[in-house]
C-alpha cells in the first residue's frame, strides 16, 4: 500500500505537468521560474509525447500493479514484487537521465520534476526492500 500511496501522489504530479504541457492551465506555479524553462524545453517531449504524460502513465501504472498486489489472490506472489522493482529502476534511471538534463543541459531545475525523481525512488527502495525481504510463501486460510 505504501507503494500506491506514493503512485497516487505521484499521479498527482504528473497529471499537474502534462495539463499544463497540453494547455490546459496557463502557467506553472513554481516560485523558482525553472519549471516553465525546463518543460517547454525540447526535453520536454519523449517519442512524441510528454514527459509529463510518460509519468502519468507510469504512475498510473504502477498504482494498478500495486493495488492489484494487494488484493488475497496475489498477496503472496513474488512475481508482484519484482515486477514493482523492475518498473520503478525504468523510472529511476529514467529520472536520473531527466535530473541529468536538468542539470547539465538545461540549465533549471523544475521542483515538480525533482518531487517526481524523489517519489520514483521511494517507489523503488520500497520494492526492492520487498523483494529483499520476499513476500511470504504461506496462505490465507
Amino acid at each position: 500500500m505504501v507503494i500506491a500511496a506514493l503512485a497516487l501522489v505521484g499521479v498527482f504530479v504528473a497529471l499537474y505537468l502534462t495539463m499544463y504541457k497540453i494547455g490546459a492551465i496557463g502557467h506553472l506555479a513554481c516560485g523558482m521560474g525553472g519549471c516553465e524553462r525546463v518543460n517547454t524545453s525540447k526535453w520536454s517531449t519523449f517519442v512524441g509525447a510528454p514527459v509529463a504524460a510518460w509519468g502519468l502513465a507510469f504512475y498510473i501504472a504502477t498504482l494498478i500493479v500495486a493495488v492489484v498486489g494487494t488484493s488475497p489472490a496475489m498477496m503472496y506472489r513474488r512475481g508482484v514484487s519484482y515486477l514493482l522493482a523492475a518498473m520503478s529502476l525504468v523510472g529511476v534511471v529514467f529520472s536520473a537521465w531527466l535530473t541529468y538534463l536538468e542539470l547539465y543541459v538545461i540549465d533549471a531545475v523544475c521542483r515538480y520534476c525533482v518531487t517526481s525523481a524523489v517519489i520514483v525512488t521511494a517507489i523503488f527502495l520500497v520494492s526492492i526492500t520487498d523483494v529483499a525481504m520476499g513476500r511470504k510463501t504461506e496462505t490465507l486460510e
